[in-house]
């Protein structure tokens, strides 16, 4: 299969530099597998920082690939790695949640994973959603229809809100660490669209009192995080969550 039936971007990107500070923030050498790894950018940068990385894709891009598609079990032990990356992976695949619990099981106690997807809740997102009923970086130019067992880029069919990545996440026992995200999206919204964004976080506060089985610790967490920069401006989010002990 070509390369070019899938996507990848050519240069070395600014979510790739921001995953690339986190990994290399933390031990100094690491069993890393890049998963899409896409053209091999950021794993050539994470090896000349000593760290030993898998790549792991459905494209042909490189020889040195391990054969991975993303819609089903990945090709790896339980707990094989110390970090597992998932960049702009998730929005491409039938089940974003298996996926995930996928990146959490081969991943060691301990270790981290770290995803990155098109972040339809940014303000630019909401704008256009509110206005078209399509989320940024979706809609139906953007995916493609495959016939059965057809291995091609499906493109972007499964948009994912940070609440749904950070419960499956959770729900495998890893948890958020850091939210963060790539270079801000159409700027010039914010003295725009700032007092709506007081007004949903005051208001945000106020259903969670108003539920009595809300843990209110976790809901101020994420209502603080929603309402943060990265969540509300960058193009791409990004979470980086720490694996638990496995029972």
């Amino acid at each position: 299969m070509l390369s070019t039936d899938f996507s990848h971007v050519p240069n070395f990107t600014g979510y790739m530099a921001k995953v690339h500070g986190h990994v290399c923030g933390g031990p100094a050498r690491q069993r890393i597998l890049d998963v899409p790894a896409g053209n091999g950018l950021l794993a050539a940068e994470l090896r000349k920082a000593g760290h030993e990385v898998v790549c792991a894709d459905i494209n042909r891009e490189r020889p040195d690939f391990v054969f991975a598609d993303l819609n089903g079990r990945l090709p790896f032990e339980d707990a094989s790695f110390d970090t597992v990356i998932c960049l702009e992976g998730l929005e491409h695949v039938l089940d974003p949640q298996a996926l995930i619990w996928e990146l959490v099981r081969i991943t060691r106690p301990g270790g981290r994973v770290v995803i990155s997807t098109p972040n339809i809740q940014n303000a630019f997102s909401r704008l256009r959603f509110l206005s078209t009923g399509f989320y940024y970086q979706y809609g139906p130019w953007m995916c493609r229809q495959l016939a059965p067992g057809e291995q091609r880029d499906r493109g972007h069919i499964a948009p994912m809100s940070y609440l749904q990545i950070r419960y499956h996440l959770h729900l495998r026992g890893a948890r958020v660490e850091a939210v963060d995200g790539d270079k801000w999206k159409r700027k010039w919204l914010v003295p725009f669209l700032y007092p709506i964004f007081l007004l949903g976080r005051f208001w945000a506060s106020r259903i969670r009192r108003a539920e009595p089985d809300a843990d209110p610790a976790e809901c101020d967490e994420v209502i603080r995080q929603m309402n943060g920069g990265p969540l509300l401006f960058s193009r791409s989010l990004i979470v980086v969550a720490r694996v638990g002990q496995r029972p």
